[in-house]
């Protein structure tokens, strides 16, 4: 427990002035980004996939503040975003070794998809029930991200 709330901290400290927490777009900024149209809405959002290949703690919560801070930047309504976890990063979504589970549950409530590569699974000797709740199972990790970027999802690679 305490080598867990050490890495927190570490974490925390590392991520500097934010402390890891997600902002609100902010406004008055001269040079932010400007938005492409059409603008993201609740018929047309944003679709962005990212992926985590790492077992890597610090890594694996970084692609979760980044899934957060999308959602905070266009609005959770217009933003679609699904996390695509294969090698070794697959063992961070595993029941038994999974990084911050808690986490993970929050940001599905806030209908961030979870996606796990079955290929990945097989090789380690894994089945869907080893892994955390309500993860979509695919074949192919790399496959899926594939077949979203040919429907128009955006691939970041954190």
């Amino acid at each position: 427990m305490i080598i867990l709330l050490r890495s927190l901290l570490i974490a925390f400290l590392l991520m500097g002035p934010s402390m890891g927490l997600a902002q609100e777009r902010s406004t008055g900024l001269p040079n932010d980004t400007e938005m492409a149209d059409p603008a993201p809405d609740w018929d047309n959002p944003r679709k962005i996939v990212l992926q985590v290949t790492s077992k890597d703690e610090f890594h694996v919560n970084n692609v979760y503040y980044n899934a957060i801070n999308l959602q905070k930047f266009y609005g959770t309504d217009n933003v679609k975003i699904a996390i695509v976890f294969f090698g070794p990063g697959i063992r961070s979504i595993l029941t038994e070794s999974a990084i911050s589970p808690e986490r993970v549950k929050s940001l599905q409530d806030y209908e961030i998809e979870f996606i796990a590569c079955n290929n990945t699974m097989t090789t380690i000797g894994k089945k869907p029930k080893d892994l955390l709740a309500d993860i979509r199972v695919v074949t192919s990790g790399i496959a899926e991200i594939i077949e979203k970027k040919e429907k128009g999802w955006h691939y970041i690679i954190p």
